[in-house]
């Protein structure tokens, strides 16, 4: 049996004012969220200018070692991936439309091809508690995967800038939420 955690009053600050900070931050992303929800086309390019910039300091990396490694013998393969996601970097960063195009018939072949897996492991779990959640997530997910295809170049403009701002809104909340339990918890909480 474990003892109980004696809670110091330096402590039981920190976790007060992390519990604020995640609030902070939770409004600010359910804030840039709610931008990008509204803004889809802006927010879509942003995200291929971010994706850009970190292929291109991926790919530098990735050349930097493969010199490190003696590029003309053992990293030759290390600096040839380095040198095409570098290039690819660079390509979404200075074609961040272009490279938009491309990030949203990923993100449509992908979720057709995950709500396809989801479907059949659905079926799979039948009659196991929760199967019909997953069976309703495998056909939401493949039916946005193809309406996102179907709809193809004008998805383009709304659905990946869209999806970054419900992901975001939903993490925002999920912060707020946490600090404000934290919170909460941490009131009646005396020092020892």
């Amino acid at each position: 049996m474990s003892e109980p955690i004696e809670i110091t009053s330096g402590m039981l600050d920190a976790i007060r004012k992390n519990a604020r900070l995640a609030v902070i931050a939770g409004i600010v992303l359910l804030f840039c969220g709610v931008l990008s929800i509204g803004s889809p086309l802006a927010a879509g390019v942003s995200v291929t200018v971010i994706v850009g910039v970190f292929l291109a300091i991926g790919g530098i990396s990735q050349c930097v070692l493969a010199f490190q490694a003696g590029a003309l013998g053992r990293g030759i393969l290390i600096f040839l991936m380095g040198t095409l996601t570098t290039i690819a970097g660079f390509y979404l960063f200075n074609q961040p439309l272009s490279g938009l195009a491309a990030i949203t018939l990923f993100l449509a072949a992908y979720f057709v091809a995950i709500g396809v897996v989801e479907l059949f492991a659905a079926l799979q779990m039948r009659p196991a508690p929760g199967w019909g959640f997953m069976l309703a997530n495998g056909a939401i997910t493949f039916v946005l995967g193809a309406m996102i295809w179907r709809q193809f170049p004008v998805s383009g403009a709304w659905a990946v800038g869209l999806l970054f701002g419900i992901k975001l809104v939903f993490s925002g909340m999920f912060l707020i939420a946490i600090g404000r339990r934290v919170s909460v918890a941490t009131k009646d909480v005396q020092p020892k």
